[in-house]
């Protein structure tokens, strides 16, 4: 519920896939970890988290976009990960630096990173952090208005 996952009849356990919530252009990354929907019309179903990043919470469902990405690999628990706080995922880079120039004020380590993907370009907004900060910082930004995912990579 928690995780950044989601359920899917046919893809395999493991796979990664971007979600993009067509009505609001809100991006996430999640992991195929279950099965279903069983409903009929419906593609995949959303972890409370990937849900709540999409802005599908309120309404339960909306149109989106699917898109495998191949290579994508779940960090090695045996290697240091990075920890990051996402606030966004844009098409738009200019719509990714003018979020990041608004969180430089306030935040240090504020990048904009590149995720290119089979349908395009993606510029994600993130904030570098630690383990013991993640939390902490992850609730300030959410209360600021942003859909955060805390990110280790």
């Amino acid at each position: 519920m928690n995780d950044m996952t989601a359920a899917h009849r046919t893809l395999p356990f493991g796979t990664y896939v971007m979600v993009t919530n067509l009505g609001n252009d809100r991006s996430a990354v999640v992991r195929i970890n279950d099965r279903g929907p069983f409903a009929r019309g419906r593609t995949i179903d959303l972890s409370y988290a990937a849900a709540r990043v999409l802005g599908v919470v309120g309404p339960g469902t909306a149109r989106v976009r699917i898109e495998t990405l191949r290579g994508f690999k779940a960090p090695d628990d045996s290697q240091r990960a990075d920890i990051w706080i996402q606030v966004g995922a844009f098409s738009v880079q200019e719509n990714a630096y003018s979020i990041k120039r608004r969180l430089d004020r306030a935040y240090k380590g504020v990048v904009v990173t590149r995720l290119k993907t089979g349908r395009g370009t993606y510029f994600r907004v993130r904030v570098r952090t630690d383990e013991r900060a993640a939390q902490g910082l992850a609730q300030r930004l959410a209360g600021e208005g942003y859909p955060v995912i805390i990110v280790r990579e």
